[in-house]
């Protein structure tokens, strides 16, 4: 378990999430440290699944120094808008800081889901969220991803993912992500 110095520390101390209601309407904004440590508190967040043309979703595996999850895959990018901006216009955001990806490589950007869930994670925190999924497609594969966020890229077919996770159960995939595969239906 991290010490209150650490916490205090911690660059996620310095920033923001968007509390909301199960219904994801938005209620205040509240620490992203608190939001994320102790029972939690719920907040707006949001994952996208980044696909090719053949089928594929790219799968990122978060950095080893992420707080939470770190070294697990996740379903491409997933993080919290702030105050002021829309799931769509922070899944672009996210999407170029860590990948590379511009919006030039895709036009189909889409909100397919929407999801509440709450989970632990070790003795270091929980996530507790009313999560947008987002879903795109790339028609240009290229991607310049920074170490900081993503330790390794992978792409998956995904009819083969979506049907079979226990195939991929190494991989130790985020909960937010397996969720959201396991409500999609394609």
């Amino acid at each position: 378990m991290s010490t209150p110095q650490e916490d205090v520390q911690h660059e996620n101390a310095g920033q923001d999430v968007i509390a909301v209601d199960a219904d994801d309407n938005e209620l205040d904004l509240v620490n992203r440290l608190d939001a994320h440590t102790g029972d939690g508190i719920r907040h707006r967040a949001f994952t996208s699944l980044v696909f090719d043309g053949e089928g594929n979703i790219l799968l990122a595996q978060r950095a080893p120094e992420k707080r939470l999850w770190g070294t697990y895959w996740d379903g491409t990018v997933a993080s919290h808008p702030v105050d002021g901006q829309s799931q769509t216009e922070a899944t672009r955001q996210r999407l170029e800081e860590e990948l590379g990806i511009t919006p030039d490589q895709y036009d189909d950007l889409r909100l397919t889901d929407r999801f509440e869930y709450k989970r632990y994670f070790e003795n270091e925190g929980v996530e507790h969220e009313v999560c947008a999924v987002l879903q795109l497609t790339l028609t240009d594969r290229s991607l310049d991803p920074d170490e900081t966020e993503v330790a390794g890229l992978m792409w998956v077919p995904y009819e083969r993912l979506h049907s079979h996770p226990e195939w991929y159960r190494q991989l130790r995939l985020c909960p937010w992500f397996e969720i959201a595969m396991r409500r999609d239906v394609r």
